[in-house]
């Protein structure tokens, strides 16, 4: 039966702690640690063909030409013009990561509608904006779309008329990080827009196939690329291929236009054009580094080499991560059961680091799993296991020292606990010089027999309650009860300061306190006792006195029998002492000799005084 309620307790232990941590995963609260881990662990640089160069708008051409806000459309026509210059050797594909919207400067806007239709290799930059909408169908049913699109900017016209389009949105995860791209947007006319990376990455394709393609539509995209696995709101993981700056060659809008550049370096590639400083606010932590921001023109660079490659990856569903999370962890917590320290910490090594190599192994195949989930799980029951399993052993020692506490002084056993040395409780002892106190109830006998046994039992618990905490709270040792008497002693097992002053105050302790509970009694039983106490110190044999199979560790000697005798002799509510006592704590406590006036046995010489009051 006990084997099979500790199995019980062992399921039911693994299944709430894999329960727990598969709710904490659904909860999402693992998330951000997870896509952390995943982006260091999956994203890394990947070669590139060198078939895209950057031209940026960079801080060289905002000294040159001045504030970007400043410039008029003419200068993105001269330098479509100058990338065009000649027909034999031009770009492949002009991406524009800028976006024209409305009509500015007539004469302007027309040289760059014309500049940018006349070679039919400029794609332009279009931008969604979302937002949330309520929607009442004709059935009468609502809907709510937090993921509607609100309002859509393309670009003027004349432009638009001449050149292909691509949307530009680049949507951040919930921590702030850009891991995804949007492989199309649905504006308010239904018709679906590309991204202008695979708008480019299209009209690329199809260069090199050796067709023009003026306009780009998702069906014309779907033609020449794979679409990428999205999820339901269109988005796809993106491995990226370069770190920020991996992209960029320092060639500026201002080198273009001033023919530093030869126009065959731009011959059958794609050139993306677009912000390339600080100040114009186009740049992201990405998945491949969080530290450094890339730039949004590298973003685009990122996007279109990846579906020129082809190199897709998707995203495994949660649902059946849950499920593996849960099954894992709970076979591992099942595992985990009082295991010892070096097979548990083995086990959660080859479960824990067994899931990240698999993890990347599947990302080589396309697959990305959530990296952390696995690991941190066995991880958490693996901590909780060996908290578990030392919480337990705790648990037990308490449970044998409590136990063993109730038959000697909490020290005593301390002490052998710490010595952690088995002959700390071998027969033996040493000379130590203590303060030795008997107490012992006046007048207990008249009074059990004139009361019930359980009357007896609850008065004399009380009165051995309150002696044991006075001795307990003065650092005392308390070596027995005896019937309705007590021994105790002080300066053993460990030394203590003023050893002799700690137990004339547990004394005077027991003296006030009878007085207290004495009321309480009478009330209730309409009888009362006090205490006669007797207090000596010398030298006595403290250790474990006895035999292996049964022992005690107590005090013995003339100084423990000098003690008992002066209890024995005290009156009521009277505490005597003898001269050593009185000389090692002269000052300090108010004394009254009895002189030789009361015989003790075997000690007919002998000076007896009682303790009248501490001064301090």
């Amino acid at each position: 039966m006990k084997i099979r309620k500790a199995e019980r307790k062992q399921v039911l232990c693994a299944v709430a702690a894999a329960a727990l941590l598969t709710a904490a995963a659904v909860s999402g609260v693992l998330n951000r640690a997870d896509q952390t881990a995943a982006d260091a662990w999956y994203q890394k640089p990947s070669a590139s063909e060198g078939n895209i160069v950057l031209v940026g708008i960079d801080q060289k051409a905002l000294e040159d030409i001045g504030p970007f806000q400043n410039w008029g459309r003419d200068t993105m026509a001269m330098v479509i013009e100058a990338l065009n210059e000649s027909e034999d050797c031009h770009p492949a594909v002009i991406a524009v990561d800028v976006l024209y919207a409305g009509e500015t400067d007539p004469e302007k806007d027309a040289w760059l509608a014309d500049a940018a239709g006349k070679y039919r290799n400029v794609v332009t930059a279009c931008a969604a904006e979302f937002g949330s909408e309520f929607h009442i169908q004709e059935n009468g049913k609502t809907s709510w779309n937090d993921f509607a699109v609100t309002a859509f900017d393309e670009p003027y016209p004349e432009l638009k008329e001449g050149t292909a389009q691509g949307h530009i949105n680049a949507m951040l995860d919930a921590d702030g990080i850009l891991r995804h791209s949007l492989w199309s947007v649905t504006p308010p006319d239904n018709t679906e827009v590309p991204s202008l990376a695979a708008v480019t990455a299209a009209k690329y394709l199809a260069y090199q196939s050796g067709t023009e393609e003026q306009t780009a539509d998702l069906d014309m995209v779907k033609r020449y690329l794979m679409e990428p696995p999205t999820d339901a709101r269109g988005f796809w993981y993106l491995p990226f291929t370069g770190l920020p700056g991996d992209y960029s060659e320092s060639i500026s809008v201002s080198d273009i236009l001033s023919g530093a550049v030869p126009a065959d370096y731009f011959a059958d590639r794609i050139v993306l054009i677009g912000p390339y400083a600080a100040g114009l606010q186009d740049s992201y932590p990405t998945a491949i580094d969080h530290a450094q921001p890339m730039y949004g023109v590298e973003y685009q660079a990122n996007v279109i080499e990846t579906l020129l490659q082809e190199n897709y990856k998707k995203e495994a569903a949660d649902s059946w991560q849950y499920l593996a999370l849960f099954l894992v962890t709970g076979a591992f917590g099942l595992w985990m059961w009082k295991r010892k320290m070096v097979p548990a910490t083995l086990g959660w090594l080859v479960v824990g680091g067994g899931w990240m190599l698999l993890a990347r192994l599947a990302y080589g195949h396309g697959l990305v799993l959530r990296l952390l989930w696995i690991p941190l799980g066995t991880t958490i029951v693996y901590v909780a296991g060996i908290a578990f399993n030392y919480i337990t052993a705790a648990l037990e020692k308490r449970r044998v020292t409590s136990t063993f506490k109730k038959y000697v002084a909490p020290q005593i056993v301390q002490e052998i606990l710490d010595s952690g040395n088995p002959e700390a409780l071998m027969v033996g002892g040493r000379v130590v010089n203590i303060a030795v106190l008997f107490v012992d109830i006046r007048g207990f006998t008249t009074m059990s027999e004139k009361l019930s046994p359980s009357e007896v039992v609850e008065i004399l618990n009380q009165y051995l309650t309150l002696i044991a905490d006075c001795i307990m709270r003065n650092g005392g040792t308390l070596d027995k009860f005896i019937g309705d008497a007590a021994m105790a002693f002080w300066g053993a097992p460990l030394p203590q300061e003023d050893y002799v002053m700690k137990a004339v105050r547990a004394a005077e302790d027991m003296r006030q306190g009878s007085d207290e509970l004495s009321k309480v009694l009478m009330e209730k039983y309409g009888r009362t006792v006090s205490f006669g106490i007797g207090v000596h110190v010398g030298d006595a044999v403290v250790g474990n006195i006895g035999s292996p199979q049964r022992m005690d560790y107590t005090a013995i000697g003339d100084t423990v029998n000098t003690s008992a005798r002066l209890e024995a002799n005290a009156p009521a509510r009277t505490i005597f002492i003898s001269r050593e006592v009185a000389d090692c704590l002269e000052g300090r406590i108010r004394v009254t000799s009895l002189g030789t006036s009361i015989k003790l046995k075997g000690k007919s010489d002998m000076e007896i005084l009682t303790m009248d009051e501490i001064l301090e």
